[in-house]
């Protein structure tokens, strides 16, 4: 971990991830006061639709920024989305309505949807080593947890001396930081690339790539474990606690900090095991580790086991899980995307694995208050295992990145044909496979040459 560290560029951008993570904390706690203020005892109905409303920013604006966003300066973008957002962080001390609220939500998520994706595709940039992007995922994934578990911690010490208000120029202050932390890097340029189509094209792009690429397809279906996992553990635990076990409030964050441990161990263990066992050999036991523990879980509700000990541990094991799944998701879109084309890619990956979350969210709350908590536990579950079970059978069990395939539509004076050989169906040649304008589709098996996958 500490070799990529001695980056320079990297170092400065990972300790604005860490000051934005520690602003957006504590808005997310100054939030909660502000919606109480607002609408009192409806306080969750305003939170829950700002969640909605962050979530369906991110889904519907992600691949619409990442289609632009090899055409803008990389470190102008970064800097005014900070921008954006501290300035949005300043406004919310002083809305009195509750409307006002959720335009502000919707203008700070936007920011976050152009910013996170563009901030992503840089990192295989400045860290070429696959090795060392894989440190720094590992590395981002511990700044989210220890943001999760800390900033709580930072928000309550403030607040025994200020008004919640106070919290929200901590954010702006944050994303201040963030900004003037990235303003003092190079950053390298974007580097635009032409596909065709117009805009509909481009915004697509991404999501097309995704649904072309075996191995693509088959993280889409992990996200959707993870994404069950984590909704169960975000939305239930509060009531898993207090209900069930009928514990305290100190009980719920013990548990939350024991799914944050889980993750926070896996993700330094991770490196290590990427490298002896591969993203496939990582990734899908992960996924079939969540549905295990969560299946043990329903069970342990249908049947009235009650133990805080095993609580605990199922949270730990799901946030160890979810880090095992979620990491290298980033090393995943750098081998199956060109680098010109990494913004649009990462842009589609955060709008479809937020889809996930947008789907098990209201599963997790809304089923546990209209059937029980063993209800929606048993759905998650089911939804996970076969979320685990279509990955493996997507992801192909030889997956190189070197491809040899055939082009029959481009011309033979083609450049891009420059190694190939002429044969029966065209001209063939083998080089690391990624979808772009000249290889739409996935190429068939080697046994059979002449079917998909020529071009």
């Amino acid at each position: 971990m500490r070799s990529v560290l001695r980056n320079r560029t990297y170092r400065r951008l990972f300790t604005a991830q860490l000051v934005a993570l520690t602003g957006t904390g504590l808005a997310t706690v100054a939030l909660s006061l502000l919606a109480y203020d607002l609408a009192g005892a409806d306080a969750s109905a305003v939170l829950g639709s700002a969640l909605a409303i962050k979530m369906v920013a991110y889904v519907g604006l992600a691949p619409l920024i990442g289609a632009f966003a090899d055409r803008v300066p990389r470190r102008a973008l970064l800097v005014s989305m900070d921008g954006v957002r501290a300035g949005t962080a300043l406004v919310l001390p002083f809305v009195n309505q509750v409307w006002q609220v959720y335009v502000l939500i919707f203008l700070l998520q936007a920011a976050s949807a152009a910013f996170t994706p563009t901030f992503q595709a840089t990192l295989p940039e400045i860290l070429p080593a696959e090795r060392d992007h894989l440190r720094a995922l590992s590395l981002s994934r511990l700044a989210y947890e220890l943001e999760s578990l800390l900033s709580p911690v930072l928000a309550a010490a403030l607040l025994t001396t200020v008004t919640y208000s106070w919290l929200f120029a901590g954010t702006a202050l944050g994303f201040l930081a963030s900004a003037a932390l990235v303003v003092s890097v190079a950053l390298p340029a974007p580097r635009p690339v032409e596909r065709g189509g117009g805009v509909h094209a481009r915004a697509t792009f991404g999501v097309r790539l995704h649904w072309a690429t075996p191995r693509l397809r088959a993280l889409l279906a992990l996200d959707l474990v993870a994404a069950a996992a984590g909704a169960l553990v975000v939305v239930d635990t509060v009531v898993l606690v207090r209900e069930h076990l009928s514990l305290g409030a100190d009980e719920v964050a013990l548990a939350l900090g024991a799914f944050g441990a889980g993750s926070m161990v896996a993700a330094l263990l991770l490196p290590r095991a990427l490298e002896r066992f591969g993203d496939r050999g990582v990734m899908l036991p992960a996924g079939f580790l969540l549905g295990a523990v969560l299946a043990s879980l329903t069970l342990g509700l249908g049947h009235g086991t009650r133990s805080w000990g095993g609580l605990l541990a199922a949270w730990a094991l799901l946030g160890a899980g979810s880090s095992l799944v979620l990491t290298p998701a980033g090393g995943l879109i750098r081998r199956s995307a060109a680098p010109a084309d990494l913004p649009a890619a990462f842009a589609a990956r955060f709008a479809l694995s937020h889809g996930c979350w947008l789907l098990t969210y209201p599963l997790a709350g809304w089923l546990a208050a209209a059937a029980g908590t063993t209800a929606a536990a048993a759905t998650l579950t089911g939804l996970a295992l076969v979320a685990a079970t279509g990955a493996a059978l997507l992801w192909p069990t030889h997956d190189p990145s070197r491809l040899a395939h055939v082009h029959t539509a481009l011309p033979a004076d083609d450049p891009h044909l420059a190694d190939a050989h002429a044969g029966p169906h065209g001209w063939r040649h083998a080089h690391d496979y990624v979808i772009d304008v000249r290889h739409p589709k996935w190429p068939a098996p080697a046994h059979a040459p002449g079917r998909a996958g020529s071009y």
